[in-house]
C-alpha cells in the first residue's frame, strides 16, 4: 500500500485496504490552523485506490488545494537519487563495495577526525577502509551533512564543485561504523552517476526514470505553468496561533531559473500523480506496466536494512526501513510509505 503528501500508503493487493480517508483526518488541522493544506493518496500496485486534497494553497485567498498540486518534495528526492544509481548497479557499471575513489579520484585523501587520549585535541589520520559506495546509500559513510559552501541556499554550486567540496571534509567517524543522515552522500551518489554514465546526472534522470514512468510533472526546476500549481509555503507564526507565509528557504528564486544547480539530495518538485508511479515501480518490484525499471534485488536492496548488525538505525539504500514499512519524508512534510505487509 502507497500514500503520498503529505501522508502515502501503497498495499500489496487493493482487496486487501479500504482507501484511507486521509484527507478528512487533516481537516480538523486546516480548521486549527496547524495545516494550510494537503493533498493525500492511496494506491495499491496497480491502481490508486483514494486522491483527495484539504485545506488551501493560498490561505488568504481561500481557494481550496486541487489534487495536481505541486510540492517541493526535499528529502522524498533521495530515493530516487539512488533508484538511478542501482541501474548502474544492474548493469555492472558500478559495485556496491568499491572504494568511492574508484569513481572519484578527490576521495581518495580522505581523512578522519581522531582526538586524542585526553580528548582535548584532535588530529586527522587516514580512514582504516576507504568509503564505498554501498556506505553512500546507507549513509554509514561518515561524510557530514553538507559542507560550508553550501551555506543556507543548495542549489547555488555545480554538483562536481559541491562533491568536491565534500572530500576534503574530516570524516566523523571510521566509514561503517555508524549512521549520519548525509545529504552530501546522496550528492556524491548522484556525481558517480554522472562520471558512469559520462552524462549529466539530470539527463540520467529524464531518460532513465521520469520518462518510463511517465512522471510530466518531477523537475527540479518547476516552469510557469507548473508554478501556478505550486502552493505557499507556511510556517507558525511567533506565537504558534496561527499560519504565517514563508518561502522554501534551502532553495534560490525564481524557482524556473536555469541557473539554480539540481539538488540530488532534496530539490525535486513532484505530484502525487507522479510521486504515486514511482512507488508502485518499487512495489512491483521494479517493474511498471510491464517494463522492467530495476532488478527485483536492486529493490530489494534499497528497502531493507542495510546499515549492519551492530547499528541501530534501520535504513536501506534511499529508504527509510523498519516496522515491515519503509519511505522517506521531506522537510516540508511531505512523506511516502509502502507497506508489504498488507497482503
Amino acid at each position: 500500500m502507497i500514500g503520498l503528501l503529505p501522508y502515502c500508503v501503497l498495499a500489496q493487493d487493493s482487496a486487501a485496504v479500504s482507501p484511507n480517508k486521509l484527507a478528512t483526518a487533516l481537516q480538523p488541522f486546516v480548521e486549527s490552523h496547524s495545516l494550510a493544506g494537503a493533498v493525500t493518496l492511496v494506491a495499491d500496485k496497480n491502481q490508486v485506490l483514494d486522491l483527495e486534497a484539504v485545506g488551501y494553497p493560498d490561505i488568504a485567498a481561500s481557494k481550496p488545494m486541487n489534487t495536481d498540486a505541486l510540492f517541493w518534495i526535499a528529502s522524498m528526492s533521495k530515493p530516487i537519487t539512488v533508484s538511478a544509481l542501482m541501474m548502474l548497479v544492474d548493469e555492472g557499471t558500478v559495485k556496491l563495495d568499491d572504494p568511492v575513489e574508484h569513481y572519484l579520484p578527490e576521495f581518495t585523501k580522505v581523512k578522519i577526525i581522531v582526538p586524542d587520549k585526553g580528548g582535548s585535541h584532535v588530529r586527522l589520520q587516514k580512514p582504516r577502509h576507504p568509503i564505498t559506495v554501498r556506505q553512500l546509500l546507507s549513509h554509514t559513510s561518515g561524510i557530514p551533512f553538507s559542507s560550508s559552501i553550501e551555506g543556507l541556499t543548495l542549489d547555488v554550486f555545480p554538483l562536481a564543485t559541491r562533491v568536491q567540496s565534500y572530500a576534503l571534509l574530516p570524516l566523523m567517524f571510521e566509514p561503517g561504523s555508524s549512521y549520519s543522515y548525509s545529504n552530501a552522500g546522496i550528492n556524491t551518489v548522484a556525481r558517480i552517476i554522472e562520471v558512469v554514465s559520462g552524462t549529466s546526472y539530470v539527463e540520467f534522470l529524464r531518460k532513465h526514470l521520469f520518462e518510463p514512468l511517465g512522471m510530466k510533472d518531477t523537475t527540479f526546476w518547476p516552469d510557469k505553468g507548473q508554478l501556478t500549481r505550486l502552493p505557499k509555503s507556511y510556517k507558525p507564526n511567533f506565537g504558534k496561533t496561527d499560519l504565517e507565509e514563508t518561502t522554501i528557504t534551502q532553495l534560490q528564486y525564481p524557482l524556473d531559473d536555469l541557473k539554480r544547480q539540481p539538488m540530488p539530495a532534496g530539490g525535486l518538485f513532484s505530484t502525487a500523480a507522479d510521486l504515486v508511479r514511482f512507488c508502485q515501480m518499487i512495489l512491483n518490484d521494479g517493474v511498471f506496466q510491464g517494463k522492467r525499471i530495476l532488478s527485483s534485488a536492486a529493490v530489494r536492496q534499497m528497502t531493507s536494512k542495510q546499515t549492519g548488525d551492530l547499528i541501530k538505525t534501520e535504513y536501506g539504500f534511499g529508504w527509510e526501513t523498519g516496522g515491515g514499512m519503509f519511505g522517506h519524508g521531506g522537510a516540508y512534510a511531505t512523506n511516502m510509505t509502502i507497506d508489504r505487509s498488507v497482503d
